[in-house]
């Protein structure tokens, strides 16, 4: 076919139109580092201790991300995706994030709560029947006894439900049961691990401690018996389609099998083979591009690019505290620093001020972190993949969120 000068310029115009749209379409938005008070000194000093971390031979690569709703500020990246792969880490790369999923399964756990679909206060034995008799178990003698709370969805929001996991029970009855009677190789569906953990003792009465543990697990399964669907179709609904984190799943193709980070030390699950486990505790992929989406929509309370997935007032909510007085704080992480809220940890923004302004965030065993800081007007986002290996790492998620405090003070 003969070109005209016409159809050249309708083919040009064309792609200027296409490349403007992916353009439009990227969460990652460039401004100026100033903008957070970060200077190129600070960040030589972050990148060069985020190499020294590939160096030391403790990860093949990271990323470390600092945005708000102006764009994003700060965006380093170190290192390669995996120790037998040259290509560079990016904002594309493919992480397993974990328990960065918690996260995401509570808020959508909210937009149900404002849908009408359930309630906070719900028991959770109203949508897994195996919880409608519940026992306590004695961690010395292995006796049991009836519980005296129900336990609620809230419960599974906050860590309070008495729910643990085998890895935190190392070594006791309780635990022991968890590793025989509950599925963890991905075999069992979300609802038949919730009817596993239904059928065991809790470590205490819900509502009374905060331990963590399966209650995020158990509360992907009360939104699918809630919803009428599975938790991939309700996460892609509420919260993945209309942010556009099109590179979020449980399991990742295998046509995306090159971007997906490894270790160097151990090795994490094969994530392109598709298992009948939708874990909403920790079974999330996803790229910093999408994650961006995400954590900027919550520091916009709730709304992104136009699409409003919480409520303010939803959203705030989630945002208070649940460790009250009256809860022990006896299995908590951090013990009295900081607390825990309907879906997210707290954190002090000035260590020196506990009753100040928090931020809201969480990470995942694998390296990942993102923290919401709606006080000082950012979020930021920090990726690596790491299990096992020698302690001591110049840089990981802990580091990285010192360092971007101390460059923004």
């Amino acid at each position: 076919m003969k070109l005209t000068l016409q159809t050249t310029a309708a083919a040009a115009l064309l792609l200027a139109s296409s490349l403007a749209a992916m353009a439009d379409d990227t969460s990652i938005n460039r401004i100026e580092p100033s903008t957070f008070g970060i200077d190129q000194a600070e960040i030589a000093s972050i990148r060069s201790q985020m190499q020294a971390a590939v160096d030391g031979d403790h990860i093949a690569g990271a990323l470390l991300l600092v945005g708000n709703n102006e764009g994003v500020g700060l965006l380093e990246t170190v290192g390669t995706q995996g120790p037998d792969d040259a290509t560079p880490v990016d904002e594309q790369t493919i992480f397993r994030i974990y328990s960065m999923t918690k996260p995401i399964v509570s808020v959508a756990a909210m937009s149900m709560v404002e849908d009408g679909l359930l309630s906070i206060d719900d028991p959770v034995g109203k949508y897994i029947p195996a919880f409608n008799s519940l026992e306590i178990i004695d961690q010395e003698t292995g006796a049991t006894r009836p519980a005296q709370n129900e336990m609620t969805v809230a419960h599974l929001l906050t860590h309070k439900s008495g729910l643990v996991q085998s890895i935190f029970a190392m070594g006791t009855t309780l635990g022991g049961m968890y590793e025989a009677n509950v599925p963890s190789d991905g075999s069992a569906t979300a609802r038949e691990v919730a009817d596993s953990l239904g059928n065991l003792p809790l470590l205490f009465e819900p509502g009374t401690a905060w331990h963590y543990g399966h209650s995020t697990d158990v509360l992907g399964a009360v939104l699918e018996v809630a919803a009428g669907q599975t938790l991939d179709v309700i996460l892609n609904e509420r919260i993945f389609e209309p942010l556009g984190m099109d590179e979020t799943t449980f399991y990742v193709p295998t046509s995306k099998a090159s971007r997906i980070a490894e270790p160097v030390h151990g090795a994490m699950s094969d994530n392109t083979i598709v298992r009948p486990m939708l874990s909403g505790g920790g079974g999330l992929n996803s790229t910093t591009e999408d994650y961006v989406r995400f954590a900027q929509m919550l520091l916009n309370d709730g709304e992104y690019n136009g699409a409003r997935i919480l409520e303010e007032d939803t959203l705030a909510l989630m945002q208070e505290e649940r460790i009250t007085d009256d809860v022990s704080r006896e299995y908590f992480f951090y013990g009295d620093r900081g607390g825990w809220s309907l879906g997210f940890h707290l954190q002090p923004v000035d260590a020196s001020n506990p009753d100040g302004p928090s931020n809201f965030g969480w990470r995942g065993i694998g390296g990942t972190l993102f923290l919401v800081d709606p006080a000082n007007d950012f979020f930021m986002i920090y990726m690596e993949q790491k299990r096992g290996g020698p302690r001591g790492a110049p840089f990981d998620n802990n580091v990285a969120q010192r360092v971007v405090y101390e460059a923004i003070d």
